[in-house]
């Protein structure tokens, strides 16, 4: 697509360690090149498995303009395609759910098997040939559980990295023996990457998540050492010898905990296993596990907080009891869809292993409450007076991270004359 100079101009000239420049968050045309560059070129994640867990069973995506239609088929594969009749472009499926036998378009009855084959189409005549109009495929790519989609036709290779790294720490929470618990979605006010931005930093959380700080330490998301009296050096030096004493015992126990860190990789992602506060079991107002039903193969509930935060829209976080999905989708320049799934045992009986309002209620208030700040964040940066602020390089690195990524990955989708032009 065409790039219009201006764009050009500030992307080639970001300044490092400030926030990006206000059209980032509200011009249409950014948002457009957004939506070519990071929605259709990279690997988005859409889903959970269990959303899908039977034969027949498919699920809808809508990724700006494109519906993404996804489907486990009986061999148990889950397949991706775009969800367009091939006869006159109609929508296929318009639910977000469903079950079902073949693809069948309701405008004409055209046809399709699981494999997207066209199968059946009345009326067409005998020199039809009807293996040239099969659905167009999207690519798909299930990591331990957590479903990716890519719309480009030759997606980027690293997610085998993403993929290698990943399943070991995921796996032990067994996400094909969970079942949705419960989703909700939420639209803030404000841009995607003013939503990717909030949840990159911790520096916030303190005054503003009451719940969530209840189980996480305030020196998990960092510090500034110019900052410590001897209480707080005293408190952060137990916290550094509690991680590493835990990162310790989950590792004999065979669960990765490490910090991992590939922001800069074209398919971006950063992870670590982190402890929690209080009886240390999980993201509730009391630290105690919400699902009596440990996942996978747990004895112990107190294997902290494993997060794993995947550019450019999603972030993830597994307990010993339940998991919390984030998938971010933008819907306009300054409105963004996040829906968060929560996943417990398949066999958890809700209001006897597990109270569905306790197991969601840090998180719904939680998301509000940035929703929130997204918001104010949103406004703030279409006022006037608006110039781009410094970020703290204790409590925000990850948001440097993920600007640099962003403006990277937009220099690596131009010419290079285009971007030299710019420079000169």
């Amino acid at each position: 697509m065409s790039v219009p100079s201006y764009i050009k101009d500030l992307i080639a000239h970001r300044e490092k360690g400030k926030s990006l420049r206000a059209p980032f968050y509200s011009a249409p045309d950014i948002l457009d090149l957004d939506m070519e560059v990071f929605f259709r070129k990279h690997w988005i994640f859409v889903a959970v498995e269990p959303q899908l867990p039977e034969p027949g069973d498919c699920i809808t995506v809508e990724i700006g303009k494109t519906s993404v239609l996804l489907l486990r088929g009986d061999d148990m594969e889950i397949r991706g395609f775009h969800n367009i009749c091939r006869h006159r472009g109609a929508k296929l499926i318009d639910e977000p759910e469903a079950t079902i036998g073949n693809i069948v378009c309701r405008y004409h009855g055209w046809t399709y098997n699981e494999d997207g084959e066209l199968i059946l189409a009345e009326h067409m005549g005998k020199d039809f040939d009807k293996t040239c109009h099969g659905l167009k495929t999207v690519h798909v790519r299930s990591i331990a559980g957590l479903l990716f989609i890519c719309l480009a036709k030759n997606p980027p290779e690293d997610i085998e990295e993403m993929a290698q790294t990943m399943e070991r720490y995921i796996a032990p929470h067994d996400i094909a023996n969970c079942k949705v618990a419960y989703t909700a979605d939420l639209v803030e006010e404000g841009n995607w990457k003013l939503t990717l931005e909030n949840n990159r930093e911790c520096y916030h959380c303190e005054g503003t998540h009451p719940q969530l700080t209840v189980p996480l330490s305030e020196f998990g998301f960092g510090f500034s050492p110019d900052e410590m009296d001897e209480r707080r050096t005293a408190d952060v030096n137990k916290y550094l010898s509690l991680l590493e004493s835990e990162h310790k015992r989950w590792e004999a126990a065979g669960l990765p905990s490490a910090e991992v860190d590939k922001l800069s990789n074209t398919t971006s992602f950063r992870c670590i296993r982190l402890p929690l506060m209080g009886e240390g079991e999980s993201h509730t107002l009391d630290t105690k596990i919400a699902c009596k039903k440990l996942l996978g193969d747990f004895k112990d509930a107190k294997l902290g907080g494993l997060s794993f935060w995947h550019n450019p829209n999603s972030w993830h976080h597994f307990m010993s009891d339940h998991i919390v999905t984030f998938a971010s989708f933008p819907l306009s320049p300054d409105r963004t869809l996040v829906r968060t799934t929560w996943l417990v045992h398949k066999d958890a009986i809700e209001g006897e292993d597990y109270n569905l309002d306790n197991l969601k209620q840090v998180w719904m208030m939680t998301n509000q409450q940035d929703a929130d700040l997204v918001r104010l964040a949103q406004l703030g940066s279409e006022d006037p007076a608006y110039e781009q602020g410094p970020y703290s390089e204790y409590t925000e690195p990850h948001v440097e991270a993920l600007c640099e990524w962003y403006i990277e990955r937009h220099k690596a989708h131009m010419p290079a004359d285009t971007i030299e032009m710019a420079d000169a």
